[in-house]
């Protein structure tokens, strides 16, 4: 499967050490992650080479074309909340995972839109087995 990987970028990275074990994860079970990049260390760095338009676009191209998306909401980004709605809005299954114990905001928490998952995990066994069960029924 292609699979469109969303995790906060400007919002901040302290999450990244997650966010690559995660991605690394998909791709050992065989997908494609069309997003890899924003594990990438300098990916702030790597995005200066591009327009916001282009950027934009890029993005909305992957999330039309994948087959579902994963995303890691536990860092409020605005970016990927638009995410998850236009991938929603395109019918795909989303998978928001965020961390136990942390505020996440209601716009997400409270949404009952069909191919929707929000679930909390508490250790990296908790969203690998998610991430697996999501996919197995995503398509």
């Amino acid at each position: 499967m292609n699979i469109y990987f969303a995790a906060s970028i400007a919002g901040g990275r302290k999450l990244l050490p997650v966010y690559g074990r995660m991605v690394d994860h998909l791709k050992a079970l065989g997908h494609t992650v069309l997003t890899e990049h924003i594990v990438a260390p300098d990916v702030l760095e790597q995005e200066n080479h591009f327009t916001a338009a282009q950027v934009y676009r890029r993005d909305v191209d992957w999330l039309q074309s994948c087959d579902a998306v994963v995303a890691e909401v536990s860092n409020p980004s605005l970016g990927v909340g638009y995410e998850i709605c236009y991938a929603l809005d395109c019918k795909k299954a989303v998978l928001a995972l965020h961390q136990q114990d942390l505020f996440i905001s209601r716009m997400i928490t409270g949404n009952d839109r069909p191919g929707l998952r929000v679930v909390a995990y508490t250790a990296e066994a908790d969203w690998r087995q998610q991430i697996n069960r999501f996919l197995a029924g995503a398509v």
